[in-house]
């Protein structure tokens, strides 16, 4: 099982997952590579190959080419796709969709907390690409029979925010190495413990699975273990025990906003997994403890939001922005603190 794989999600996985590696026979001719491969892979369409060179998610020797470069003797072809690849099949359910926006290609969608994005061990059913699936399945997205909404990045199941989701395989190739190459834009709403000593800064460390527990990732030094990592943040408002953060991603690694809080001290609050539901700053006695813990018992999940998304649309080139409103429990939670900090400055 891969990473962005977890019982939880990754925060804008931009993982791309090796399906095909071919590496050209010695006394093979000179061929198209778009031929090369519908003959190498007779259960894909020409077509679909062409929109996978045309997006990048086919390289030859670790290099992008076009359809009409020509495999020679040695060649190592590598085909790439946004997901790890499966070996079941997504059943389609009806569910509720909170959509911002669908055209053609590409649609948006507001996932609330609580459900889980993508099927795995545990949950093969309930889960956000089941409700997709429902949704698309009278369109060109299914494979051999297999519903495939395009998920090219994901958020935690405690998370609530926006997903962007391809509806073509070409869209859906496309937006994916927007993420690998860093051009998405994504901002995040996070309620922390404390309050951080720089008004705005930026994490630096590789995120891989801790040593000690598998479902928690962990900072390594950079150059050690893990994989780099980069997160923004900058403090809008504090609460004097907790502050309200803007999370920039650079990249999207597994629960990477939440292990890197972790990691400067001021977890998220409310994250059972990274220590933050129970009181991290401020005394455990008198009012205040009733206060907090009421606090946690008013969100008894990770406070984080997927506030925005910015990307390129893959077939008209425009950048697109979105933003989604923080959830009911994210606001009163707000509306709670802020009136705590009025009445004991």
């Amino acid at each position: 099982m891969s990473d962005a794989e977890l019982d939880d999600d990754s925060e804008g996985s931009d993982e791309l997952y090796e399906h095909h590696r071919i590496t050209a026979d010695k006394r093979q001719e000179l061929l198209r590579l778009d031929k090369f491969l519908l003959n190498r892979l007779p259960a894909t369409s020409r077509t679909r190959i062409q929109n996978a060179i045309k997006a990048e998610a086919v390289q030859v020797n670790e290099r992008p080419v076009k359809s009409n470069y020509r495999v020679k003797p040695g060649d190592t072809i590598t085909i790439t796709l946004p997901e790890p690849p499966r070996e079941f099949k997504v059943v389609p359910e009806p569910m509720p969709l909170d959509i911002r926006y669908e055209d053609a290609e590409l649609l948006l969608v507001n996932k609330p907390a609580g459900l889980v994005v993508h099927p795995a061990f545990g949950n093969w059913n309930g889960t956000l690409v089941n409700g997709l699936a429902y949704h698309l399945q009278n369109l060109p997205t299914g494979r051999n029979g297999e519903i495939r909404p395009g998920l090219v990045h994901r958020i935690d199941k405690d998370t609530s925010g926006l997903l962007v989701v391809g509806k073509t395989e070409f869209a859906m190739t496309h937006l994916s190495n927007q993420f690998f190459h860093h051009t998405i834009e994504r901002t995040y709403l996070a309620l922390v413990w404390g309050v951080p000593k720089e008004p705005a800064g930026t994490i630096r460390g590789h995120i891989g699975r801790s040593l000690k527990d598998r479902k928690v990732q962990a900072v390594y030094p950079e150059g050690d273990q893990g994989k780099h990592a980069v997160t923004h943040y900058k403090v809008l408002q504090s609460f004097g025990k907790v502050a309200l953060l803007q999370c920039n991603l650079e990249t999207g690694r597994t629960h990477q906003i939440r292990a890197h809080m972790k990691h400067i001290g001021h977890p998220l609050f409310g994250d059972a997994t990274y220590g933050g539901d129970r009181i991290v700053y401020g005394q455990r006695t008198g009012a205040y403890k009733v206060f907090a813990e009421k606090m946690l018992e008013l969100m008894p999940r990770q406070a984080l939001h997927a506030k925005s998304l910015g990307f390129e649309h893959p077939t008209t080139r425009e950048f697109l922005q979105f933003e989604a409103e923080l959830p009911a429990d994210f606001e009163a939670l707000l509306a709670a603190w802020t009136q705590h900090t009025t009445e004991h400055p």
